[in-house]
């Protein structure tokens, strides 16, 4: 069967190898998917979804992961959250900080009232801690995560790699990515195209079957 034409495009793993040619810089770039959807109304708040996705390979980059707990040595406290509610910039400083927040249920409600006005927005609202699981272990799945979001527009950008990892890597990275939005996705919604880029790079329009 012929692909539409709005699936138009090159191999993954192609697209990704077109994606390294362009100019080198200095640093790292990341590997970006963008993911354009179509037939979503997203005036429904039910077709809004926010996911957590372990990505095989992780992210080829650290991240900073905040862990929220009473308990836990070393974590951000009841009372450090509560300091928050007295200073606007530091509390916007310190969700820039961390690109993850990991939060005990008890704390949950607090940290949503003081600092869910800065962490919604960003996507950044702490998963949730289960009793008694190692505190390490969620971090280190955390670091390997990245989160997929569809708000306010039918498009999703995500890191899915780096440039210091191999290709199949960052392929079998996109293509769990790509497998678990289609799996959220609402009746009717479909993937309209995908494009693969470097963080100052073009996009690569890919084809989806």
């Amino acid at each position: 069967m012929a692909m539409r034409k709005e699936f138009a495009g090159i191999k993954l793993e192609d697209g990704i190898v077109k994606a390294r040619e362009g100019e080198k810089r200095k640093f790292s770039q990341t590997f970006d998917l963008i993911v354009n959807i179509r037939n979503i109304d997203l005036k429904k708040p039910e077709n809004k979804f926010s996911k957590d996705v372990i990505l095989p390979h992780g992210r080829g980059k650290d991240v900073s992961v905040c862990i929220i707990s009473d308990i836990i040595p070393g974590a951000t406290t009841k009372t450090d959250v509560e300091d928050f509610s007295r200073s606007k910039s530091a509390a916007k400083q310190f969700t820039k900080k961390h690109d993850f927040f990991v939060c005990e249920a008890p704390l949950m409600p607090l940290v949503g009232k003081i600092l869910g006005r800065y962490l919604g927005p960003k996507g950044k609202m702490p998963r949730l801690l289960p009793p008694g699981k190692d505190p390490k272990s969620i971090v280190d799945e955390t670091k390997k995560s990245i989160r997929i979001n569809i708000r306010d527009t039918p498009t999703i950008q995500i890191a899915i790699g780096s440039e210091d990892m191999q290709d199949v890597q960052i392929k079998e990275n996109a293509e769990k990515v790509l497998e678990e939005i289609k799996k959220s996705l609402p009746a009717k919604a479909q993937i309209r195209n995908v494009y693969v880029k470097t963080t100052m790079g073009k996009p690569v329009k890919i084809g989806v079957l």
